[in-house]
């Protein structure tokens, strides 16, 4: 039985793309380098943000701490004005809150810029544990945060679903004894997905709560 959900955030709870591609490109071109499109930048979320910026340089171009700098600065202090929820979206999260559900983020986003994100959108909610990329713990497929997370929340490992929309979310289940759900309207295929292993997809929360429940 599950009793505690833990949610990955880009892709999954939110479609954070347009913000996280305008702070990228605003500290690319600060800096002299070519801003990027939209497929990049798609491409290049889900590892943290040193990969996210890693990936957003032209081929060849060493990696810069200057850009990488500037990019968690000003995504720390976003307004998140292009972010959004998905459809369905907080009708399910109320239904977790009226079933008695815990659940939380896990995320490979920066701490804070996570935090911004909860501040705006999640503060209605009974979060149970919020977990943001902090050098605190291995980014995600390394399922430690994961871990501490269902420890944080006292619910078995085993009575914890791990829901996200990509490779290193549907690796962190596995790697970390949850019950994995991968979810198909964020910013990877379902291709891309089962080359990693998964094998439970939902495409919409509609169809990830008849599956966690």
């Amino acid at each position: 039985m599950i009793k505690a959900i833990l949610f990955d955030l880009d892709g999954t709870l939110l479609d954070t793309l347009p913000d996280i591609r305008r702070h990228l490109n605003d500290a690319l071109t600060a800096h002299g380098y070519p801003a990027i499109g939209e497929e990049q930048a798609r491409r290049c979320i889900g590892d943290g943000a040193r990969k996210l910026v890693e990936r957003a340089f032209p081929e060849g171009a060493d990696f810069s701490e200057a850009v990488f700098e500037e990019f968690t600065r000003r995504y720390a202090e976003s307004d998140n004005s292009f972010s959004r929820l998905y459809e369905g979206e907080t009708e399910f999260l109320d239904r977790l809150v009226k079933r008695g559900i815990k659940f939380g983020i896990v995320t490979n986003k920066p701490h804070e810029a996570t935090l911004g994100c909860v501040e705006k959108f999640f503060k209605k909610y009974p979060l149970a544990f919020v977990g943001g990329e902090s050098g605190s713990f291995p980014c995600k497929p390394d399922p430690s945060l994961a871990l501490y997370a269902a420890l944080t929340m006292r619910v078995p490992v085993g009575e914890c679903a791990f829901a996200g929309d990509g490779e290193t979310d549907a690796l962190t289940a596995k790697n970390a004894g949850m019950f994995g759900v991968s979810t198909l309207w964020g910013y990877r295929t379902k291709a891309e997905l089962e080359k990693v292993g998964a094998t439970r997809f939902a495409n919409s929360f509609e169809e990830l709560e008849k599956i966690l429940f």
